[in-house]
């Protein structure tokens, strides 16, 4: 992660944005007298507090784990070729 100063953050406020934006990379903003915050897409964020919610979430949790189980033990589901096909072609 880019950290910069609230000064070069004001100064090149666009570009940061943009940079931002485009890269999907937040970026630290250091202050002198105060507490440090970062910048980030709201799709970032958003993306970033789904993620936040399924690590929270037991159920889901042990959901993930035993589809993990399943998967490398090749128990899992297998979709026909009709499905895949149907599926591949969306």
């Amino acid at each position: 992660m880019n950290s910069i100063s609230v000064n070069q953050f004001r100064e090149n406020l666009k570009r940061y944005v943009e940079q931002t934006v485009s890269e999907h990379e937040p970026i630290k903003v250091t202050r002198r007298a105060g507490e440090d915050f970062i910048v980030m897409s709201a799709d970032d964020w958003e993306r970033e507090q789904e993620t936040l919610h399924i690590l929270q979430s037991s159920n889901l949790m042990t959901q993930i784990a035993e589809s993990m189980g399943t998967h490398k033990s090749n128990k899992g589901y297998k979709p026909t070729k009709e499905q895949l096909d149907e599926i591949t072609s969306l």
